[in-house]
Protein backbone atom coordinates (compact mmCIF):
# COMPACT_ATOMS: atom_id res chain seq x y z
CA UNK A 1 0.00 0.00 0.00
CA UNK A 2 1.35 3.30 -1.10
CA UNK A 3 1.88 5.83 2.14
CA UNK A 4 1.40 9.86 1.52
CA UNK A 5 3.81 11.03 4.59
CA UNK A 6 2.68 14.60 6.19
CA UNK A 7 4.94 16.33 8.25
CA UNK A 8 3.50 19.01 10.84
CA UNK A 9 6.86 21.44 11.19
CA UNK A 10 4.78 24.97 10.83
CA UNK A 11 5.34 25.57 14.97
CA UNK A 12 7.39 28.31 15.82
CA UNK A 13 8.52 26.80 19.30
CA UNK A 14 7.73 29.35 21.95
CA UNK A 15 9.21 27.90 24.51
CA UNK A 16 12.92 27.34 22.90
CA UNK A 17 13.55 30.89 23.02
CA UNK A 18 15.26 31.09 19.65
CA UNK A 19 15.14 33.04 16.74
CA UNK A 20 15.75 29.84 14.55
CA UNK A 21 12.85 27.22 13.78
CA UNK A 22 11.87 24.81 16.45
CA UNK A 23 12.46 21.98 13.95
CA UNK A 24 15.59 23.05 13.06
CA UNK A 25 17.31 22.67 16.48
CA UNK A 26 19.52 19.76 16.51
CA UNK A 27 19.54 16.21 17.86
CA UNK A 28 22.69 14.33 17.94
CA UNK A 29 24.20 16.89 14.85
CA UNK A 30 21.08 16.89 12.87
CA UNK A 31 17.51 19.03 12.77
CA UNK A 32 14.72 17.51 14.55
CA UNK A 33 13.21 17.59 10.98
CA UNK A 34 15.94 15.70 9.37
CA UNK A 35 15.22 12.49 11.92
CA UNK A 36 11.94 12.37 11.27
CA UNK A 37 12.22 12.80 7.68
CA UNK A 38 14.97 9.92 7.90
CA UNK A 39 11.93 7.60 9.66
CA UNK A 40 9.70 8.50 7.22
CA UNK A 41 11.49 7.43 4.17
CA UNK A 42 12.50 3.93 5.30
CA UNK A 43 8.38 2.71 4.60
CA UNK A 44 7.97 1.74 1.33
CA UNK A 45 6.20 3.57 -1.54
CA UNK A 46 5.97 6.58 0.02
CA UNK A 47 5.51 10.65 -0.63
CA UNK A 48 6.36 12.97 1.77
CA UNK A 49 5.21 16.61 2.04
CA UNK A 50 6.16 18.96 5.01
CA UNK A 51 4.12 21.71 6.26
CA UNK A 52 5.85 24.66 7.12
CA UNK A 53 5.16 28.22 8.83
CA UNK A 54 7.08 29.80 10.97
CA UNK A 55 10.48 30.53 9.68
CA UNK A 56 9.28 28.59 6.20
CA UNK A 57 12.43 29.88 3.93
CA UNK A 58 14.66 28.90 7.04
CA UNK A 59 13.54 25.38 6.79
CA UNK A 60 13.40 24.40 3.17
CA UNK A 61 16.73 26.08 2.94
CA UNK A 62 17.62 23.89 5.72
CA UNK A 63 16.29 20.60 3.51
CA UNK A 64 17.11 22.25 -0.10
CA UNK A 65 17.84 19.13 -2.63
CA UNK A 66 15.70 16.84 -0.71
CA UNK A 67 12.64 15.84 -2.63
CA UNK A 68 10.40 17.66 -0.10
CA UNK A 69 6.81 18.91 -1.02
CA UNK A 70 6.58 21.69 0.68
CA UNK A 71 3.43 23.59 2.21
CA UNK A 72 2.64 26.96 3.86
CA UNK A 73 0.02 26.69 6.18
CA UNK A 74 0.57 31.05 6.37
CA UNK A 75 -2.21 30.92 9.45
CA UNK A 76 -1.40 29.08 12.76
CA UNK A 77 -4.76 27.43 12.84
CA UNK A 78 -4.07 24.29 14.37
CA UNK A 79 -3.21 20.70 13.64
CA UNK A 80 -6.66 20.04 11.64
CA UNK A 81 -5.64 22.99 9.42
CA UNK A 82 -2.03 22.43 8.87
CA UNK A 83 -3.32 18.97 7.38
CA UNK A 84 -5.76 20.47 5.26
CA UNK A 85 -2.95 22.49 3.12
CA UNK A 86 -1.80 19.30 2.38
CA UNK A 87 -4.71 17.65 0.85
CA UNK A 88 -4.19 18.25 -2.57
CA UNK A 89 -0.91 16.88 -2.31
CA UNK A 90 -2.32 13.46 -0.86
CA UNK A 91 -2.61 10.44 -3.69
CA UNK A 92 -6.05 9.06 -3.57
CA UNK A 93 -5.55 5.49 -3.61
CA UNK A 94 -2.38 6.03 -0.07
CA UNK A 95 -2.34 6.23 3.63
CA UNK A 96 -2.36 9.46 5.43
CA UNK A 97 0.12 9.07 8.12
CA UNK A 98 0.65 12.28 10.06
CA UNK A 99 3.84 12.56 11.56
CA UNK A 100 5.61 15.66 13.52
CA UNK A 101 8.95 17.75 13.30
CA UNK A 102 9.33 18.12 16.88
CA UNK A 103 9.06 14.02 17.36
CA UNK A 104 12.42 12.31 16.80
CA UNK A 105 12.71 9.52 18.37
CA UNK A 106 10.07 7.39 16.54
CA UNK A 107 11.04 4.17 15.36
CA UNK A 108 10.21 2.15 12.13
CA UNK A 109 8.82 -0.96 13.82
CA UNK A 110 6.25 1.76 15.62
CA UNK A 111 5.45 3.30 12.04
CA UNK A 112 5.12 0.07 9.98
CA UNK A 113 2.68 -1.33 13.36
CA UNK A 114 0.87 1.79 12.41
CA UNK A 115 0.30 1.54 9.10
CA UNK A 116 -0.80 -1.90 9.40
CA UNK A 117 -3.56 -0.75 11.40
CA UNK A 118 -5.54 0.67 8.40
CA UNK A 119 -8.10 -1.09 6.01
CA UNK A 120 -10.72 0.54 4.21
CA UNK A 121 -13.03 0.57 7.30
CA UNK A 122 -10.10 1.85 9.85
CA UNK A 123 -8.00 4.13 11.11
CA UNK A 124 -4.78 3.96 13.36
CA UNK A 125 -3.76 5.61 15.86
CA UNK A 126 -0.63 5.76 17.97
CA UNK A 127 -1.48 6.01 21.83
CA UNK A 128 0.77 6.04 24.92
CA UNK A 129 -0.15 5.28 28.19
CA UNK A 130 1.59 7.60 31.02
CA UNK A 131 1.85 7.84 34.82
CA UNK A 132 1.36 11.00 34.45
CA UNK A 133 -0.96 12.40 31.81
CA UNK A 134 -1.08 15.79 32.32
CA UNK A 135 -1.58 18.41 29.18
CA UNK A 136 -2.21 15.77 26.23
CA UNK A 137 -5.66 14.65 25.13
CA UNK A 138 -7.11 11.87 26.03
CA UNK A 139 -8.34 8.96 24.85
CA UNK A 140 -11.78 8.32 24.62
CA UNK A 141 -13.90 4.86 25.00
CA UNK A 142 -16.80 3.29 24.76
CA UNK A 143 -17.69 0.85 27.86
CA UNK A 144 -16.80 -2.01 24.68
CA UNK A 145 -13.20 -0.73 24.65
CA UNK A 146 -13.43 0.89 21.14
CA UNK A 147 -12.12 4.18 20.59
CA UNK A 148 -14.87 7.24 20.33
CA UNK A 149 -12.92 10.14 20.65
CA UNK A 150 -10.25 12.23 21.73
CA UNK A 151 -10.63 14.97 24.21
CA UNK A 152 -8.12 17.66 24.98
CA UNK A 153 -6.95 18.61 28.50
CA UNK A 154 -8.29 22.05 28.23
CA UNK A 155 -11.49 20.63 27.71
CA UNK A 156 -11.60 17.82 29.14
CA UNK A 157 -13.88 16.92 32.17
CA UNK A 158 -12.72 15.67 35.75
CA UNK A 159 -13.26 12.01 34.68
CA UNK A 160 -11.38 12.68 31.45
CA UNK A 161 -8.14 14.07 33.16
CA UNK A 162 -7.94 10.82 35.16
CA UNK A 163 -7.67 8.58 31.88
CA UNK A 164 -4.02 7.50 31.37
CA UNK A 165 -4.43 6.68 27.64
CA UNK A 166 -3.37 9.71 25.61
CA UNK A 167 -3.13 10.51 22.05
CA UNK A 168 0.51 11.09 20.35
CA UNK A 169 -0.74 12.65 17.55
CA UNK A 170 0.44 10.11 15.08
CA UNK A 171 -1.93 8.62 13.33
CA UNK A 172 -2.60 6.48 9.63
CA UNK A 173 -6.03 7.27 7.48
CA UNK A 174 -7.06 5.29 5.13
CA UNK A 175 -7.35 6.35 1.24
CA UNK A 176 -9.45 9.51 0.96
CA UNK A 177 -10.41 9.78 4.31
CA UNK A 178 -8.61 13.43 5.31
CA UNK A 179 -10.16 14.85 2.09
CA UNK A 180 -13.39 13.44 3.44
CA UNK A 181 -13.75 14.93 7.09
CA UNK A 182 -11.42 17.46 7.45
CA UNK A 183 -13.78 20.04 6.32
CA UNK A 184 -16.30 19.27 9.12
CA UNK A 185 -13.67 19.70 11.85
CA UNK A 186 -14.78 22.79 13.69
CA UNK A 187 -12.66 25.12 16.27
CA UNK A 188 -15.43 25.23 19.26
CA UNK A 189 -13.07 25.20 21.83
CA UNK A 190 -10.63 26.52 24.75
CA UNK A 191 -8.25 27.10 22.09
CA UNK A 192 -10.36 28.19 18.87
CA UNK A 193 -8.64 26.19 16.90
CA UNK A 194 -9.11 23.28 14.51
CA UNK A 195 -8.14 19.99 16.28
CA UNK A 196 -6.61 17.42 14.39
CA UNK A 197 -8.23 14.95 16.93
CA UNK A 198 -11.62 15.58 16.14
CA UNK A 199 -11.30 13.43 12.85
CA UNK A 200 -11.42 10.40 15.45
CA UNK A 201 -14.78 11.33 16.66
CA UNK A 202 -15.62 12.00 12.90
CA UNK A 203 -14.58 8.55 11.82
CA UNK A 204 -16.49 6.98 14.40
CA UNK A 205 -19.59 8.67 13.76
CA UNK A 206 -19.11 7.29 9.79
CA UNK A 207 -18.79 3.72 10.90
CA UNK A 208 -15.23 3.53 11.27
CA UNK A 209 -13.36 1.82 13.33
CA UNK A 210 -10.39 3.28 15.44
CA UNK A 211 -7.45 0.65 15.93
CA UNK A 212 -4.48 1.66 18.11
CA UNK A 213 -0.99 0.79 18.92
CA UNK A 214 1.00 1.56 21.32
CA UNK A 215 5.23 2.19 20.39
CA UNK A 216 8.08 -0.01 22.80
CA UNK A 217 8.65 3.09 24.93
CA UNK A 218 7.53 6.43 25.46
CA UNK A 219 9.99 8.66 24.56
CA UNK A 220 9.29 7.45 20.71
CA UNK A 221 6.52 9.89 20.73
CA UNK A 222 8.01 12.84 22.72
CA UNK A 223 8.13 15.89 21.13
CA UNK A 224 10.64 18.83 21.68
CA UNK A 225 8.60 22.20 22.98
CA UNK A 226 11.83 23.34 25.22
CA UNK A 227 16.05 23.15 25.18
CA UNK A 228 15.05 20.85 28.45
CA UNK A 229 13.44 17.87 26.24
CA UNK A 230 15.77 19.02 23.29
CA UNK A 231 18.32 17.40 26.01
CA UNK A 232 16.75 14.50 27.49
CA UNK A 233 15.89 13.26 24.00
CA UNK A 234 19.52 13.70 23.11
CA UNK A 235 20.27 11.98 26.09
CA UNK A 236 18.27 9.11 25.42
CA UNK A 237 19.37 8.84 21.64
CA UNK A 238 23.13 9.22 22.91
CA UNK A 239 22.43 5.93 25.81
CA UNK A 240 20.80 3.95 22.41
CA UNK A 241 24.05 4.80 20.23
CA UNK A 242 26.13 3.51 22.89
CA UNK A 243 24.33 0.77 23.75
CA UNK A 244 24.46 -0.37 19.94
CA UNK A 245 28.45 -0.12 20.12
CA UNK A 246 28.59 -2.11 23.30
CA UNK A 247 26.81 -4.84 21.38
CA UNK A 248 28.77 -4.27 18.35
CA UNK A 249 31.69 -5.42 20.87
CA UNK A 250 33.29 -1.93 21.54
CA UNK A 251 34.20 -0.97 25.66
CA UNK A 252 33.03 2.39 26.27
CA UNK A 253 34.90 4.07 29.10
CA UNK A 254 31.82 5.80 30.44
CA UNK A 255 28.20 5.10 28.24
CA UNK A 256 27.02 8.45 29.90
CA UNK A 257 30.09 10.46 28.40
CA UNK A 258 29.88 9.79 24.52
CA UNK A 259 28.07 11.48 22.07
CA UNK A 260 27.69 10.43 18.47
CA UNK A 261 26.55 12.87 15.86
CA UNK A 262 26.46 11.21 12.92
CA UNK A 263 26.94 7.56 11.77
CA UNK A 264 29.54 5.77 13.07
CA UNK A 265 31.01 1.68 12.77
CA UNK A 266 33.20 -0.32 14.34
CA UNK A 267 34.73 -4.03 14.40
CA UNK A 268 35.16 -6.24 17.85
CA UNK A 269 37.24 -4.99 20.58
CA UNK A 270 37.64 -1.34 20.26
CA UNK A 271 38.10 0.88 22.84
CA UNK A 272 36.48 4.41 23.32
CA UNK A 273 37.28 6.66 26.47
CA UNK A 274 35.46 9.63 28.16
CA UNK A 275 34.26 12.68 26.36
CA UNK A 276 34.45 11.82 22.90
CA UNK A 277 32.98 13.22 19.95
CA UNK A 278 31.75 11.54 16.17
CA UNK A 279 30.67 13.34 13.58
CA UNK A 280 29.88 12.44 10.46
CA UNK A 281 30.07 8.95 9.50
CA UNK A 282 33.38 7.17 10.94
CA UNK A 283 34.24 3.74 10.26
CA UNK A 284 36.35 2.20 12.84
CA UNK A 285 38.07 -1.40 12.33
CA UNK A 286 39.39 -3.78 15.07
CA UNK A 287 41.18 -3.17 18.19
CA UNK A 288 40.82 0.28 17.96
CA UNK A 289 41.95 2.79 20.63
CA UNK A 290 40.40 6.29 21.00
CA UNK A 291 41.99 8.17 24.15
CA UNK A 292 39.80 10.70 26.11
CA UNK A 293 38.31 13.91 24.50
CA UNK A 294 39.10 13.26 21.02
CA UNK A 295 36.58 15.04 18.33
CA UNK A 296 36.75 12.20 15.42
CA UNK A 297 34.77 13.62 11.84
CA UNK A 298 34.39 11.79 8.83
CA UNK A 299 37.09 9.54 8.85
CA UNK A 300 38.12 5.55 8.15
CA UNK A 301 40.27 4.28 10.96
CA UNK A 302 42.28 0.55 10.32
CA UNK A 303 42.86 -2.25 12.70
CA UNK A 304 44.53 -0.93 15.43
CA UNK A 305 44.82 2.13 15.52
CA UNK A 306 45.83 4.22 18.78
CA UNK A 307 44.68 8.00 18.89
CA UNK A 308 45.71 9.21 21.71
CA UNK A 309 44.13 12.36 24.11
CA UNK A 310 42.88 15.09 22.51
CA UNK A 311 43.61 14.67 19.11
CA UNK A 312 40.98 16.02 16.63
CA UNK A 313 40.55 14.54 13.67
CA UNK A 314 38.20 16.73 10.51
CA UNK A 315 37.97 14.64 7.23
CA UNK A 316 37.66 12.76 5.26
CA UNK A 317 40.61 11.53 6.63
CA UNK A 318 41.95 7.76 6.05
CA UNK A 319 44.07 6.08 8.59
CA UNK A 320 45.49 2.61 7.87
CA UNK A 321 46.23 -0.19 10.05
CA UNK A 322 48.61 -0.19 12.78
CA UNK A 323 49.01 3.82 12.80
CA UNK A 324 49.57 5.67 16.31
CA UNK A 325 48.19 9.61 16.42
CA UNK A 326 48.13 12.05 18.84
CA UNK A 327 48.04 13.51 21.90
CA UNK A 328 46.76 16.72 20.80
CA UNK A 329 47.61 15.95 16.80
CA UNK A 330 44.38 17.96 14.63
CA UNK A 331 44.29 15.82 11.28
CA UNK A 332 42.34 18.19 8.70
CA UNK A 333 40.66 16.92 5.58
CA UNK A 334 42.59 15.05 2.68
CA UNK A 335 44.98 13.57 5.53
CA UNK A 336 46.07 9.69 4.33
CA UNK A 337 47.98 7.90 6.90
CA UNK A 338 49.48 4.52 5.67
CA UNK A 339 50.30 1.78 7.71
CA UNK A 340 52.59 2.05 10.74
CA UNK A 341 52.52 6.06 10.35
CA UNK A 342 53.30 8.05 13.54
CA UNK A 343 51.63 11.79 14.01
CA UNK A 344 52.29 12.93 17.42
CA UNK A 345 52.02 15.79 19.83
CA UNK A 346 50.78 19.20 18.36
CA UNK A 347 51.20 17.94 14.59
CA UNK A 348 48.56 19.26 12.16
CA UNK A 349 48.02 17.80 8.83
CA UNK A 350 45.93 18.74 5.80
CA UNK A 351 45.35 17.21 1.72
CA UNK A 352 48.44 15.54 2.72
CA UNK A 353 50.16 11.46 2.79
CA UNK A 354 52.34 10.32 5.27
CA UNK A 355 53.69 6.77 3.79
CA UNK A 356 54.63 3.89 5.45
CA UNK A 357 56.45 3.58 8.46
CA UNK A 358 57.39 7.54 8.45
CA UNK A 359 56.83 9.86 11.74
CA UNK A 360 56.27 13.26 12.45
CA UNK A 361 56.42 13.41 15.69
CA UNK A 362 56.35 16.74 17.30
CA UNK A 363 55.18 20.71 16.49
CA UNK A 364 55.02 20.59 12.83
CA UNK A 365 52.53 21.49 9.89
CA UNK A 366 52.65 19.28 6.92
CA UNK A 367 50.21 20.61 4.44
CA UNK A 368 49.78 20.09 0.50
CA UNK A 369 52.45 16.89 1.03
CA UNK A 370 53.70 13.54 -0.43
CA UNK A 371 55.81 12.20 2.05
CA UNK A 372 57.20 8.17 1.59
CA UNK A 373 58.24 5.12 3.58
CA UNK A 374 60.56 5.79 6.61
CA UNK A 375 60.69 9.06 6.36
CA UNK A 376 61.53 11.34 9.77
CA UNK A 377 60.27 14.95 10.06
CA UNK A 378 61.94 16.67 13.35
CA UNK A 379 59.82 18.65 15.64
CA UNK A 380 59.45 22.06 14.34
CA UNK A 381 58.79 21.69 10.40
CA UNK A 382 56.69 23.56 8.49
CA UNK A 383 56.06 22.93 4.71
CA UNK A 384 55.70 26.66 3.85
CA UNK A 385 52.38 25.33 1.03
CA UNK A 386 51.02 28.65 0.48
CA UNK A 387 52.11 31.99 -1.14
CA UNK A 388 48.97 34.05 0.22
CA UNK A 389 46.84 32.78 -3.48
CA UNK A 390 47.83 29.56 -4.44
CA UNK A 391 48.64 26.44 -2.75
CA UNK A 392 52.22 24.37 -3.93
CA UNK A 393 53.25 20.98 -3.28
CA UNK A 394 56.26 19.26 -1.15
CA UNK A 395 57.77 15.73 -2.12
CA UNK A 396 59.83 14.17 0.67
CA UNK A 397 61.17 10.72 -1.02
CA UNK A 398 61.79 7.43 0.85
CA UNK A 399 63.87 7.14 3.65
CA UNK A 400 64.73 11.09 3.86
CA UNK A 401 65.42 13.11 7.05
CA UNK A 402 64.25 16.78 7.48
CA UNK A 403 66.17 18.15 10.79
CA UNK A 404 64.35 20.25 13.05
CA UNK A 405 63.49 23.71 12.73
CA UNK A 406 63.27 23.66 9.46
CA UNK A 407 61.03 25.40 6.75
CA UNK A 408 60.19 23.72 3.30
CA UNK A 409 59.10 26.24 1.00
CA UNK A 410 56.90 24.82 -2.11
CA UNK A 411 57.37 23.62 -4.67
CA UNK A 412 60.15 21.94 -3.53
CA UNK A 413 61.29 18.28 -3.55
CA UNK A 414 63.23 15.85 -0.87
CA UNK A 415 65.00 13.12 -2.61
CA UNK A 416 65.19 10.24 -1.37
CA UNK A 417 67.82 9.26 1.25
CA UNK A 418 68.54 13.08 1.57
CA UNK A 419 69.15 14.53 5.03
CA UNK A 420 67.77 18.13 5.56
CA UNK A 421 69.89 19.88 8.59
CA UNK A 422 68.73 21.70 11.66
CA UNK A 423 67.44 25.05 11.13
CA UNK A 424 67.31 25.11 7.36
CA UNK A 425 64.90 27.15 5.29
CA UNK A 426 64.65 25.00 1.92
CA UNK A 427 63.74 26.53 -1.36
CA UNK A 428 65.20 24.14 -4.05
CA UNK A 429 65.04 20.63 -4.76
CA UNK A 430 67.06 18.41 -2.44
CA UNK A 431 68.52 15.52 -4.83
CA UNK A 432 68.55 11.69 -3.53
CA UNK A 433 71.03 11.03 -0.76
CA UNK A 434 71.93 14.93 -0.28
CA UNK A 435 72.62 17.21 2.44
CA UNK A 436 71.12 20.16 2.34
CA UNK A 437 72.04 23.36 5.01
CA UNK A 438 70.48 26.35 4.49
CA UNK A 439 71.19 28.69 7.38
CA UNK A 440 73.15 31.87 8.55
CA UNK A 441 76.61 31.35 9.29
CA UNK A 442 76.90 31.61 13.16
CA UNK A 443 79.14 34.65 14.67
CA UNK A 444 80.36 34.52 17.71
CA UNK A 445 81.53 37.72 19.87
CA UNK A 446 83.58 38.09 22.88
CA UNK A 447 83.50 40.36 25.22
CA UNK A 448 79.76 41.28 24.39
CA UNK A 449 77.97 43.28 26.83
CA UNK A 450 74.27 42.95 27.07
CA UNK A 451 72.71 46.33 27.32
CA UNK A 452 71.99 48.01 30.84
CA UNK A 453 68.74 49.18 31.95
CA UNK A 454 68.38 52.92 32.17
CA UNK A 455 67.43 54.29 35.01
CA UNK A 456 64.60 56.61 34.85
CA UNK A 457 64.81 60.19 37.01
Amino acid sequence: MRVDIVVLAAGKGTRMKSAMPKVLHCLAGRPLLGHVLDRARQLTDTDVTVVVGHGADQVKTAFDGDGIRWVDQTEQLGTGHALQQALPSLRPDAITLVLYGDVPLIALPTLQGLVSRVSDSSLGLLTVTLDNPAGYGRIVRDQSGNVVGIVEEKDASDAQKALREVNTGVLALPPGLAARLLGQIGNQNAQGEYYLTDIIALAVDRGFTVNTSQPSASYETEGVNSRYQLNRLERIYQRQRAIQLMDAGVTLADMHRFDCRGNLTSGEDSFIDLNCVFEGTVTMGSNVSIGPNCLICDAVIGDNVTIKANTVIEGPVTIAANVEVGPFARLRPGTVLEEQARIGNFVETKKSRIGPGSKVNHLTYIGDTEIGRDVNVGAGTITCNYDGVNKFQTTIDDGAFIGSNTALVAPVTVGKGATVGAGSTITRNVADGELAVARGKQKSIAGWQRPAKIEKD
